[in-house]
């Protein structure tokens, strides 16, 4: 069965660097908005490269993403899933980045994870030397530890 998107982009005038996953998890369509999952990393990677405060609500999540000048989005608008796993993505579709690259000035996107960047490489051949790969910041990304992420993550800066 294809999965909806179910959310939009996050960004402003003031964003300068893309992050873009793969398509939102389960608990993130719940919650309608990003890197929902309490187990997710990704948040408090982010904090510790900015050397800010771990954003607890989704206010204080938007209102950090713009201090920092970060977009954020996903690659896949439409996919079959099984449960949250990037691994069981099948019939992927791509979500359309020029709502974002057309609005504010975008001159760095980072792929979260190798799925995000397998299907960016896949549908937007056009954007490849703005694109790079980090690691992905999901709990069954088990090969990097806290420490190692934010170390990975440092090249946003």
């Amino acid at each position: 069965m294809i999965v909806e998107h179910q959310f939009g982009p996050y960004f402003d005038q003031g964003s300068k660097i893309l992050l873009l996953g793969s398509f939102p998890s389960i608990q993130s369509r719940k919650e309608q908005f990003y890197y929902a999952h309490g187990q997710n990393r990704f948040w408090k990677v982010l904090a510790h490269v900015f050397n800010d405060d771990v954003p607890q609500d989704l206010p204080q999540k938007k209102s950090f993403l713009s201090h920092h000048h970060l977009a954020l989005w996903d690659v896949i608008e439409s996919c079959e899933v099984v449960n949250s796993a990037d691994s069981t993505i099948k019939k992927a579709k791509p979500t359309d980045l020029s709502l974002i690259l057309n609005a504010c000035h975008i001159d760095r996107i980072y792929c979260l994870g190798n799925t995000a960047g397998h299907y960016f490489k896949k549908f937007h051949p056009e954007l490849l030397e703005m694109m790079s790969i980090l690691p992905s910041t999901s709990p069954a990304n088990a090969a990097y530890s806290l420490e190692k992420l934010i170390a990975c993550y440092k090249a946003i800066l």
